[in-house]
C-alpha cells in the first residue's frame, strides 16, 4: 500500500478583537479608524457593538465634558466591554470619576499612533491599565491624599463616595444650584454637573433629590 502523506495542521489564528470607535467629531473618528485598519488583530465594528457586551470601545474627545461623561457612562454599562479614552486634557476631579467607573486606559490625542492604539486596545482587552505618566502621577497623588484624609471632612464612608461628591451633595441639600456650588467649591459648573452625574450613575439614582436622600440614608451627609 502506498504510504499516506500526513496532512498539515492549519495554524490557529487568534480571534480578532472587536473594536468600536465613538467620537463627536467625524474627523477624529476617521483618523482613529484609519490607524486601526492597519492592525490585523483588530476587527472594526459599528458603534452600537457594545450593546452585545464584548470587545473594546474607543471614546475620542478633546476634553472630558458632560457629553463625554454621558457617553462613557453608557459604554461602561455593557458587560465585558473595555473602554479606552482618547483625550486632549482632563482635570483631576474628572480623572477620579473616570477611574471610579473602571476605566484605566487613557491616551493623549497628541501621542496617538497606530502602534500606540494597538497597544492600548490589547492592554484594555486584558483588563490592565495604561495611563500617560503625568496622569498616573496625578492619580497616585489624588489617591494618596484620599487615604491620608487630607481632603475635607474625610471619614471611612468616603471610600464609597468620594469626598468631593459628599461636598457637592451637602451643598445641594442646602438648596444651592450648580453655579453657586461651583463658586463655593472653586470648580467649574461643568465639573459640578459631572460629579452629580457620576454619583447618580454609579449608585443608580434617579436625580439630585434621590442622590441627596441616598447620601443621608447611608450616612455620608
Amino acid at each position: 500500500m502506498p504510504a499516506q502523506t500526513a496532512r498539515p495542521i492549519p495554524a490557529q489564528t487568534a480571534r480578532p478583537i472587536p473594536v468600536a470607535v465613538h467620537a463627536l467629531d467625524p474627523l477624529s473618528r476617521a483618523g482613529v479608524v484609519s490607524y486601526l485598519r492597519q492592525c490585523p488583530e483588530i476587527s472594526l465594528v459599528e458603534e452600537d457593538h457594545h450593546q452585545a457586551g464584548a470587545g473594546v470601545a474607543l471614546l475620542v474627545a478633546d476634553t472630558f465634558d458632560e457629553a463625554a461623561m454621558a457617553g462613557l457612562s453608557r459604554l461602561v454599562k455593557a458587560e465585558r466591554t473595555r473602554v479606552v479614552l482618547i483625550l486632549d486634557r482632563i482635570q483631576e476631579p474628572e480623572l477620579l470619576d473616570v477611574v471610579s467607573l473602571g476605566v484605566t486606559t487613557i491616551l493623549w490625542r497628541r501621542e496617538v499612533t497606530g502602534e500606540r492604539l494597538r497597544q492600548a486596545v490589547r492592554t484594555a482587552v486584558r483588563g490592565h491599565g495604561d495611563l500617560p505618566p503625568d496622569l498616573l502621577g496625578k492619580l497616585i497623588g489624588c489617591m494618596g491624599r484620599r487615604r491620608t484624609g487630607d481632603g475635607p471632612d474625610h471619614n471611612p464612608a468616603d471610600y464609597g463616595m468620594l469626598p468631593r461628591e459628599v461636598d457637592v451633595l451637602r451643598l445641594v441639600a442646602d438648596g444651592m444650584d450648580t453655579g453657586e456650588i461651583a463658586v463655593k467649591l472653586l470648580y467649574s459648573e461643568r465639573t459640578i454637573k459631572n460629579i452629580i452625574h457620576t454619583v447618580t450613575t454609579r449608585f443608580q439614582l434617579r436625580n439630585r433629590a434621590h442622590a441627596v436622600a441616598y447620601a443621608l440614608r447611608e450616612g455620608y451627609i
